[in-house]
């Protein structure tokens, strides 16, 4: 099959929502295993706060590590085919670790290796997802495509988070994350049926293309400037969601009530923001994207400020519209002007370089809340929100970058066609 026509609706296009509902399933998986995994790894016999720590660290630390080599593999090989495999990893750690659960028998060093596969199912699969999407999608459709496919997952992680405690106390961590598992392989069951085929097997080495995907990635003023905000903007984000945020709910709004409504909000917000970018055309994609990030230092503005919990969530709403605007400009403005045969590498480097602080800030938010406050290191963060973005604004890239004019939409590339689909 080859790409979509624009006189099909995405909604109705094959390729398209076989992807989407791959998306969607494995997603409602990843929002039951993220609250299952730690109650699972604590309600083990002898399991406390550092074994915990150690085996979510086993899963992030492969992520962060080998997410270039999954771009690098992702422009060498059929990406479906790849995200296939990572589904079936991604199944067999799940499965691994709901059994392990379910029996009791869980050696320490079984669950950190299950773990890391989980990690680098995801390593695997992340830059090859980034560059599917041109593969299936007409060029002039790719923004609606990337806000749609975002509107699902949001909504499937929304859910998956709304079910998963529900399902913990209901049936145990255990097969909450057996039906993780069984996501992946839905997931990967769907995904296959893409078929889309492998690429010539390249002269060059690893290596060279990983520098080739860095060439790429640094030529373009607007591509590091942003990836080099986002770092500083993700730890601080993290630090908010992970640690800070938590610790101001538990002194002065009224605890884990008061929280999970203002996360709830960010969700719904990321929701509505995903179907907004959907349709929204601007001239600038990468201005309008940056600006976007101005509103994520709004609600820790008003944690800081033990604001009420009402406003709290309002903000928290506005900036997960603002954050999923930011998200389809972004990986559209990417698919646009990256050459697809370098798109997965390219990828990769955002991936890497946005994440790159990602774990200090969890790591230091601690000590520094205890240090000056939960309220002056809340502000801290703001801060750093907002200086990080007025330093991406002074690049004359993210500024004048716009949108290229709309062409018809070209055929696939000749080397990753879909295949007939023999049923």
């Amino acid at each position: 099959m080859t790409a979509a026509l624009p006189s099909v609706p995405l909604r109705r296009d094959r390729p398209f929502l076989l992807l989407a509902t791959a998306r969607f399933v494995s997603v409602l998986g990843n929002g039951f295993a993220r609250v299952a995994l730690a109650f699972a790894v604590l309600a083990l016999p002898g399991a406390g706060p550092g074994r915990l720590s150690l085996v979510v660290a086993c899963q992030a630390v492969p992520q962060l590590a080998l997410v270039l080599w999954g771009g690098v593999i992702a422009d060498r090989v059929s990406r479906s085919r790849l995200m296939v495999v990572a589904d079936v990893l991604g199944a067999a750690a799940y499965a691994g670790l709901a059994a392990m659960t379910l029996t009791g028998h869980a050696p320490l060093v079984a669950m950190c290796l299950l773990a890391t596969a989980a990690g680098t199912a995801t390593a695997l699969f992340a830059p090859a997802m980034e560059g599917i999407v041109p593969l299936i999608v007409p060029r002039d459709r790719l923004q609606r495509a990337n806000g749609l496919l975002r509107m699902g997952t949001n909504s499937a992680m929304l859910l998956g988070l709304a079910l998963s405690g529900v399902t913990v106390a209901l049936v145990g961590a255990g097969w909450a994350l057996a039906l993780n598992a069984a996501s992946f392989v839905a997931s990967a069951a769907l995904t296959f049926r893409l078929r889309l085929a492998g690429r010539p097997r390249g002269t060059t080495s690893g290596w060279t293309d990983l520098r080739e995907g860095w060439r790429e990635f640094s030529s373009r003023q607007w591509l590091w400037a942003v990836v080099a905000q986002y770092a500083v903007v993700v730890a601080a984000l993290n630090a908010n969601a992970g640690v800070l945020g938590p610790l101001m709910a538990e002194h002065r709004l009224g605890g884990a009530r008061a929280w999970s409504v203002i996360v709830a909000a960010q969700a719904l917000g990321t929701i509505a923001g995903a179907g907004l970018a959907a349709r929204v055309r601007v001239r600038r994609p990468i201005l309008v994207a940056v600006l976007c990030t101005f509103a994520s230092a709004v609600p820790i503005t008003l944690l800081a400020a033990a604001a009420p919990v009402w406003l709290i969530a309002a903000a928290m709403f506005g900036a997960g519209i603002a954050s999923d605007v930011f998200g389809v400009l972004w990986a559209t403005t990417i698919q646009q002007e990256v050459p697809e045969q370098v798109l997965s590498r390219v990828s990769s480097y955002d991936w890497f370089g946005s994440l790159a602080f990602a774990p200090l800030g969890l790591l230091v938010a601690g000590p520094v809340a205890s240090t000056v406050g939960t309220a002056s290191a809340l502000l801290g963060c703001a801060t750093l929100i907002v200086l990080a973005t007025l330093a991406a604004l002074l690049s004359p890239g993210v500024r004048n970058l716009t949108t290229p004019e709309q062409t018809p939409a070209p055929a696939p590339h000749p080397t990753e066609q879909s295949q007939p689909d023999p049923t």
